[in-house]
């Protein structure tokens, strides 16, 4: 019988471990829109540019990309208020040349609209969330909605208990139980 390394184990746990963590993730230059001319005017209301940064992961250091004709638009970094109002005089930046990049230097959420009026109005705009390197994303918060007024008490809605809820806590642990085994096997 071969014997492996007692050593093999901890390795692929400790690389494992830093790999899902994703520390040391180099800064990444990501092609706004997913392709080329993806600065544009969104061709239907379920394929935004919103829709397509929110499928990412944004961190500090990494870079935007944005491809467009330069002789027809430009992108304009703005503030919240003129994000939502689409207002393009006196961006915090305008970038007119070709390739526009722009480095994600601050952690938050930063606000790109079209230089070309009208097309902001038209969905050309985009909310980019940066994380920070030592905070992780939050969840978007649930709007608050008004509470119901019942007309009759309220009757419980869960589910019955299943009836022997411990078999998936046994059956859990023991996973576990097995994983410890086998590296205290290999190790000894």
């Amino acid at each position: 019988m071969v014997s492996l390394n007692p050593m093999l184990p901890l390795v692929f746990l400790l690389l494992t471990t830093f790999y899902h963590l994703g520390e040391g993730r180099e800064p990444h230059t990501f092609l706004v829109g997913g392709s080329d001319q993806g600065w544009k005017i969104p061709e239907s209301s379920d394929k935004t540019l919103n829709h397509w940064a929110e499928s990412q992961r944004f961190r500090v250091g990494d870079s935007l990309e944005f491809d467009y004709d330069i002789k027809k638009d430009s992108v304009l970094n703005v503030t919240k208020e003129n994000y939502e109002k689409c207002i393009t005089e006196k961006p915090s930046e305008k970038y007119t040349e070709k390739p526009t990049i722009v480095k994600l230097n601050v952690s938050g959420p930063h606000y790109f609209i079209s230089g070309t009026p009208g097309n902001c109005d038209k969905g050309e705009k985009m909310i980019v969330v940066v994380q920070s390197p030592n905070h992780p994303p939050t969840p978007k918060p649930i709007p608050a909605t008004a509470p119901q007024t019942p007309s009759k008490p309220p009757t419980s809605l869960a589910p019955a208990p299943a009836n022997n809820t411990a078999v998936g806590l046994v059956a859990g642990s023991g996973i576990v139980w097995a994983f410890v085994a086998v590296i205290g096997l290999n190790w000894a």
